[in-house]
């Protein structure tokens, strides 16, 4: 991405499996953003860890010792929409990850559900700051055979597609490598 798309791209999605490096490519655009442009970078983890996973806190150390030292970190687990309300001009949030977010929330009805997806949407459409949001890529395999399985893949895949709609550029991230896919797609109404 060239470096002036970073600093005029308001909304970024960047999308992909499990270990294929959206993480790793989403701190390289906020590096970019930090060194390029002077914006304050905050990461914002939205994951709940619990402290007696040695496993998942092991993945959690690991995001920690990629970023540089002068990045802030903001645990979000619920809120993120108000986050990205309060997040000043100047900032660059890298939000790892939506998938993560999501599952904190998927007890929710459906109703509730939808005022929470709005609520997300409508702040990202008016951020004032930069927004690096990394979402999982869930639906390209077998139905899950069970209930909450198919409403945590179809919420984040609608979720998904929703803000594909408004950032730009989209990127997929598989096998350690970027596809700005606003660049070669068509996007898709609807």
């Amino acid at each position: 991405m060239p470096m002036s798309d970073v600093k005029s791209s308001r909304v970024i999605l960047i999308t992909g499996p499990a270990r294929s490096g959206k993480s790793e490519w989403g701190e390289r655009l906020a590096a970019q953003s930090a060194t390029q442009f002077g914006q304050r970078v905050v990461y914002v983890a939205t994951a709940i860890a619990p402290t007696d996973d040695a496993e998942w806190l092991a993945r959690v150390e690991a995001h920690r010792n990629r970023r540089p030292a002068d990045w802030e970190t903001l645990e979000v687990s619920h809120h993120l929409a108000k986050a990205i309300a309060a997040a000043a001009p100047d900032t660059c949030l890298l939000v790892d990850s939506l998938g993560t977010w999501l599952a904190n929330l998927l007890e929710q009805d459906e109703e509730t559900w939808a005022e929470t997806q709005a609520e997300l949407l409508h702040c990202l459409e008016q951020a004032q700051a930069q927004v690096i949001l990394i979402a999982e890529e869930t639906g390209w395999g077998v139905v899950p055979a069970y209930p909450l399985g198919r409403r945590f893949r179809d919420r984040l895949g609608t979720l998904t597609r929703k803000i594909g709609a408004i950032a730009n550029p989209v990127y997929l991230v598989t096998g350690g490598y970027a596809l700005n896919l606003s660049a070669l797609g068509t996007q898709i109404d609807g």
